[in-house]
């Protein structure tokens, strides 16, 4: 078994990776999945209400974010490159309000698919200061119509070409099927085209064959090959066996296992590399990997290997980690942390 190298990140490293920013502007990444709203509803409770025993929230402030899909391409975007994404949003509100927050964060609704049978995937969240009280959900989880699912896959075909690689974003709302992976795999194949997936634990390994590159965390490349949970979770000894695993199950070369505070571990063929993290107050992770994929495409069709894009990608990760909700990675902010963090 091959044993896994340590990569390190100097100051060589690091002047590369800020002489490379530059080289991300205008790339193009076509993104397919599930897309959906996040809203906050921000507030303080002073009293119980008098129709029930619940509490009432006095709102001092709202927000409303890009999720899912959205926020990888609005990181695309915010790193200087082009979001290409393809998606499914109902005829409704929660679609008017997505379209005007994506246009807000330079993230283009031309390849959008309507569905009036489907609501836009929203989730409200009610909190007091950092305290949820409830969640509200607008969504449908189930599969797509062959109809609409179709329209998906046509408009892949038709714009996979303008693109420099597509990402398949899977959040398990519905957008992404066995079919759409791989009429998807097929379409990149025949048109040269990189295909990663960022995957959900719901499916098996399988479900994701014919995509170049798979990125999951440890627990869910756990799931996704179908070995012992028990036995392989928090044992750091086994990443090497699930890696190789998940190679196998799905047929990618390459595998990027994102380890948290573990950094990530790459398997790339035969070669295996070790990426550390960088360290940094976390305050979020959510919206964590969606910065690491967009980060990870952008680093690799810019020119990166596939283990400085890990590095580049692990640094955008350290900006957003730092925040709360999902937000983007900013270039300004990257720069000065790939500066300053060790």
């Amino acid at each position: 078994m091959t044993t896994p190298v340590k990569a390190t990140v100097g100051p060589q490293e690091k002047q590369m990776l800020l002489n490379q920013i530059q080289f991300l502007k205008g790339k193009k990444i076509l993104i397919v999945g599930d897309v959906g709203l996040d809203e906050y509803v921000l507030g303080q409770v002073r009293r119980i209400s008098p129709e029930a025993p619940v509490p009432v929230l006095e709102v001092e402030e709202e927000d409303m974010r890009l999720g899912l899909a959205a926020n990888v391409a609005q990181n695309v975007a915010s790193l200087g490159g082009e979001a290409m994404l393809v998606s499914v949003v109902g005829d409704d509100t929660g679609a008017n309000l997505l379209k005007d927050l994506s246009a807000k964060n330079g993230v283009s609704w031309e390849y959008m698919v309507v569905d009036k049978a489907r609501p836009t995937t929203r989730k409200t969240r009610i909190m007091a200061k950092h305290h949820h009280l409830v969640r509200v959900d607008h969504e449908l989880r189930k599969y797509l119509s062959a109809e609409t699912e179709a329209r998906v896959i046509a408009a892949v075909e038709k714009n996979v070409d303008k693109a420099d690689c597509v990402i398949i974003e899977d959040y398990a709302k519905g957008v992404v099927s066995k079919n759409v992976v791989e009429k998807i795999a097929a379409i990149c194949k025949k048109h040269n085209k990189k295909l990663m997936v960022d995957p959900h634990r719901e499916n098996n390994g399988a479900f994701y064959a014919g995509v170049d590159l798979i990125k999951p965390n440890y627990d869910e490349a756990v799931v996704l090959t179908g070995m012992n949970f028990d036995d392989l979770r928090d044992n750091p000894n086994k990443v090497v066996e699930v890696g190789r695993a998940l190679q196998k199950v799905t047929g990618a070369k390459e595998v990027v296992l994102t380890r948290g505070k573990d950094g990530m571990t790459i398997f790339s063929g035969d070669q295996i590399t070790e990426v550390p993290t960088y360290a940094r107050k976390v305050f979020d992770v959510t919206g964590a990997g969606d910065t690491v994929i967009a980060a990870l495409a952008l680093g690799l069709v810019s020119g990166l290997s596939l283990v400085h894009s890990c590095m580049f990608a692990n640094y955008a990760a350290g900006v957003v980690v730092g925040k709360v909700g999902c937000v983007p990675c900013e270039i300004p902010e990257l720069k000065e942390y790939i500066q300053t963090a060790h």
